[in-house]
């Protein structure tokens, strides 16, 4: 007879509840702290690649046509304040963002997304996937607990490949992936959606029969691992039969003239989403773009996928202001660095970590403002340096999470959540 692993007691466990998942993923969750009273959220937009500060935030139309590229300077609603004409739409919500044009570390490969996700530097080079320390989801997750919706407090649209990791925070706190495209027609989350056939009333009877499964529960719990294995069963039963959650991520459900406004395309589609999240009071939700990589044809590549995430965003800014949701949701934008001064021989530009603008909107924080400055060809920050560290200190400020808070590393070793932890002074 073969021996009953761990593996297969999990995996029975998550069969009993209709094979969404949900049972094991609860089961990582077991210890999730408890919620803050202020139900704060934050939506953090990833620019995977990283975005050119002159085709977005930081355009220098003095500048040489080398350095300036192919587009024109706007003027926002901020005097003396101008975007590049790529972003019609937030140039007309200047006064509702902050940009910060001073952002600057020393990492020009792309594990520098290691500090957006963490606010540290990749030090195991050979950790190319995990990382080697606990994400900001991970830790937002342990510390703000699972809200009254039963929805994780960690959701990723759609998953990511690298540095999301929970490490010692413990795996009950990675993250929630929605993968499917909201956009699409028949957009379902697959880990709430009943598989195998099963509807409702299947569903409940499956649970009656869970003390099939009692010679599993016998094992796993010689290993310690499942004594709460019911209880995850139970949770994972009521997340998918309970309405909230549904409701949540029923995006079908939104007016369509809503989901218009956010542009119909997966970006668009992903930012409302995380918007009904946030009605459901999820802390952290992170919206995933992956494609501004632009080592050549940068004009081109910008003229498309620029509309999309202007339409995209200031949608998102303007919605969460008509629900009244503004001050408790915080829009961050970010890249892992910027893009190098002068156009390169492909007409695109390369990984250039001294300078990078990152944008934020809403919260309690000072919007209608610039934030540090840059020479004359972006090529060197020029007043009020911060680093991405910096960032993250805003984004767990407005959670109420404290920053200096440690948990202990995989050796027992204290860890702080930031090494670094200086505020943005100009945003309080």
């Amino acid at each position: 007879m073969l021996p009953i692993t761990r593996r297969a007691v999990l995996k029975s466990c998550a069969l009993t509840v209709g094979g969404s998942g949900l049972a094991n993923l609860l089961r990582m969750r077991a210890e999730a702290g408890n919620g803050l009273s202020r139900p704060t959220s934050v939506i953090f937009v990833t620019m995977g690649g990283g975005p050119s500060q002159f085709e977005t935030f930081d355009p220098k139309p003095e500048a040489p046509a080398e350095y300036r590229g192919a587009f024109q300077s706007i003027a926002t609603n901020v005097t003396g304040v101008q975007f590049c004409e790529l972003l019609p739409r937030l140039a007309r919500l200047a006064d509702r963002i902050a940009v910060i044009r001073s952002i600057h570390h020393e990492q020009a490969s792309h594990i520098a997304e290691h500090i957006v996700e963490t606010g540290f530097d990749l030090r195991n080079f050979a950790s190319t996937r995990n990382g080697d320390m606990p994400s900001i989801g991970s830790i937002v997750s342990r510390l703000r607990g699972v809200g009254p919706s039963g929805i994780p407090s960690y959701v990723s649209l759609p998953r990511h490949h690298a540095y999301s990791s929970p490490h010692w925070i413990g795996a009950q706190h990675h993250f929630f992936a929605v993968d499917s495209d909201p956009n699409s027609e028949t957009f379902a989350v697959n880990n709430l959606a009943l598989t195998g056939g099963l509807n409702r009333e299947r569903l409940h009877e499956r649970k009656r029969l869970q003390s099939a499964f009692g010679a599993n529960r016998t094992v796993a719990d010689r290993t310690g691992d499942a004594a709460a294995i019911d209880v995850f069963s139970k949770q994972a039963f009521d997340l998918i039969t309970g309405e909230r959650a549904q409701r949540a991520f029923n995006i079908q459900a939104e007016d369509p003239r809503i989901r218009d406004r956010y542009g119909r395309n997966d970006f668009g589609q992903r930012l409302l989403l995380a918007r009904r999240l946030v009605e459901a009071d999820v802390p952290f939700i992170t919206v995933r773009t992956f494609d501004w990589d632009d080592h050549d044809k940068i004009a081109e590549r910008m003229k498309v996928r620029s509309p999309i995430f202007d339409t995209g965003v200031s949608a998102l800014i303007e919605d969460l202001r008509d629900r009244g949701l503004d001050r408790d949701v915080l829009i961050v934008t970010m890249g892992e660095f910027g893009r190098t001064p002068r156009v390169n021989q492909n007409a695109g530009r390369d990984h250039f970590p001294a300078v990078n603008s990152v944008m934020l909107s809403g919260g309690s924080y000072r919007m209608g403002q610039i934030i540090g400055a840059t020479d004359r060809t972006a090529s060197q920050v020029t007043a009020a340096p911060y680093r991405p560290q910096n960032v993250l200190t805003m984004v767990y400020r407005h959670l109420g999470i404290d920053p200096a808070t440690a948990f202990n590393d995989y050796s027992g070793r204290p860890r702080h959540i930031l090494e670094e932890r200086g505020l943005i002074a100009e945003l309080i």
